[in-house]
């Protein structure tokens, strides 16, 4: 007996874009076909991209999807295709996965376990789904699953228990780091579990602050590794079952943490460019470090001729500043100008001159801010005539503690570095520098003390803990809730801790006026992030009873 060839499809989808969705699907199924597959798996939802968030909610977006899914059966020849689509039907919304065949919907499976935690909230749009689905292709059953279905004991043992010698996995699973290694251990425990191989189709791309890194994979019935895609790009893939297993295939083997990272820096970067139709990108180029590393993303992700850079400098600006930002836009290749500040900080001045006059305590501030809040509407008045992207170079650890001026230097439509530490922005530079023949991040940029320059001699450290105690108190307090008393008890100074806490608290307001920025960690400043502004709430003050 032969072989079944089945093919997973790892595609790059538009939120919305349905008729190129399924255009694209197509073509993979062509692919698929001429490559000997009996059937392709694509991604969860791939018809209607993910998430489609209150898209779901209009009836003329479910009408939409239908049309489209029924074409799409009608175009698709000598392959079976499991897609991702919305379903409505009885009143209901579910998440479902259809087998197309013979130009018609064979079959269709609804999601049975519904995510709310996290970026998700599918019980916000969907009803769950309560029954097997267990198609026959070749005299091989196979049985559909999806995504959140995979993580917990039911619907996988329901398969089987309906008959089923194979599981077929939908999944639009986002990005984090350390998320590849996590779901091996789900799927390889599923699999274990439930007694079946299985293959995981999974979506690849950039929407708004997620990133799906695509590594769809298979694994045997014993949870070894069969066959695994590479990260951050479209790609398709034939895996052959036979004689109750599946037949091991390509591995592509797992990046170093800081490539993965920057993987998602860039697919995050062009894909959040490229599907809003901007022109190219700008930024301010300070000299510092942050505006280095998303200058060198933003050419990984989009090529020189779509970036421009431009220097600010004030008074204060040092002159290595200049000289670094120079040689960095020479070695990257971009275009680059200079616009001193100087003018507009006078005329603001003499404008103002009265009003910081009766408030010297304040005046200072207000001057620092005012530098930040002029290039701010320098880039923006850049971005209205030429019409491209204004980038922020603010990291976590600064949006954490409200280390920014609104409407300054947190002006602009994408953050690229929104939720990497600074520690790691470093690790980060140094890591781009070692990918080309020469670096291309200036030495200096990477050994000097950072600092904002909006007055003399001033560095981070006179406002901020050294970053390597900030970045593991912001961690352990945002990313894994843990509550001052806790905090010190890991070896932090109390002073430390409860400065560094009170900063994020109070600087609520500052992230919800923030751009959205690509997601990196298991708890970004965005759709898992959800804290009040107004809040009244007084962190506990005593450790945890033992």
């Amino acid at each position: 007996m032969l072989p079944l060839r089945l093919a997973l499809a790892q595609i790059d989808c538009v939120v919305g874009d349905l008729a190129g969705n399924a255009e694209r699907i197509a073509a993979f199924a062509e692919r698929a076909r001429a490559a000997g597959a009996r059937l392709m798996l694509t991604p969860e939802l791939a018809l209607s991209g993910y998430p489609p968030e209150d898209l779901l909610l209009r009836p003329d977006f479910q009408r939409a999807c239908a049309r489209e899914l029924a074409g799409l059966a009608g175009r698709i020849e000598g392959i079976d295709v499991v897609v991702g689509h919305p379903e409505e039907s009885g009143g209901r919304r579910y998440n479902a996965a259809s087998l197309l065949r013979g130009g018609r919907i064979a079959a269709t499976y609804r999601k049975q376990r519904l995510p709310n935690y996290d970026v998700f909230d599918e019980q916000r749009y969907f009803s769950a789904g309560d029954a097997p689905c267990v198609v026959e292709v070749d005299g091989v059953r196979c049985g559909l699953a999806i995504c959140a279905d995979i993580w917990e004991a039911g619907p996988a043992e329901a398969a089987r228990a309906a008959g089923a010698e194979l599981l077929l996995v939908l999944n639009a699973s986002p990005w984090h780091a350390g998320k590849q290694e996590a779901r091996l251990e789900v799927l390889g425990e599923r699999a274990r579990g439930c007694g079946l191989p299985l293959l995981y189709a999974n979506l690849v791309g950039g929407q708004d602050e997620l990133v799906f890194d695509g590594g769809s994979l298979a694994v045997d019935r014993e949870g070894r590794l069969a066959c695994r895609l590479g990260q951050f790009e479209e790609a398709l893939e034939c895996v052959d079952f036979a004689g109750g297993a599946l037949r091991p295939g390509a591995v592509v083997s797992a990046p170093a943490p800081e490539a993965e990272i920057y993987g998602a820096l860039v697919l995050g970067l062009r894909d959040y460019v490229g599907k809003n139709g901007f022109p190219g990108v700008l930024l301010g180029l300070s000299g510092g470090i942050d505006s280095a590393l998303v200058l060198a993303v933003a050419v990984d992700a989009l090529g020189p001729g779509r970036v421009r850079a431009l220097m600010l400098p004030s008074p204060h600006t040092a002159d290595m500043s200049r000289e670094d930002a120079r040689a960095l836009a020479g070695n990257l290749g971009v275009r680059y100008d200079e616009m001193p500040i100087a003018p507009a900080m006078q005329a603001f001045g003499r404008l103002l001159g009265g009003e910081l006059a009766a408030a010297p305590a304040a005046a200072g501030i207000a001057e620092e801010n005012l530098q930040a809040r002029i290039r701010g509407m320098i880039l923006m008045a850049l971005s209205n005539l030429g019409g491209e992207l204004v980038l922020t170079t603010g990291n976590k650890s600064e949006t954490a503690v409200g280390y920014s001026t609104l409407y300054g230097d947190m002006a602009g439509g994408f953050a690229v570095l929104k939720d990497l530490y600074k520690t790691l922005v470093y690790r980060l530079a140094r890591y781009r520098n070692g990918l080309g023949a020469a670096p291309v991040i200036p030495e200096r940029i990477l050994t000097r003390a950072p600092s904002a320059e909006l007055r003399p001699g001033q560095t981070d450290q006179d406002t901020l803990p050294p970053y390597e105690i900030l970045d593991d108190i912001i961690e352990a307090y945002v990313e894994r809730d843990l509550a001052p008393a806790e905090i010190v008890a890991l070896g932090h100074a109390e002073a430390d801790v409860r400065r560094v806490v009170a900063m994020i608290r109070r600087s609520e307001y500052k992230r919800r006026q923030s751009p959205v920025g690509i997601r990196l960690t298991g708890r970004g400043f965005g759709k898992d992030w959800r804290y009040p502004i107004t809040s009244g709430y007084a962190d506990e003050r005593q450790p945890p009873p033992a």
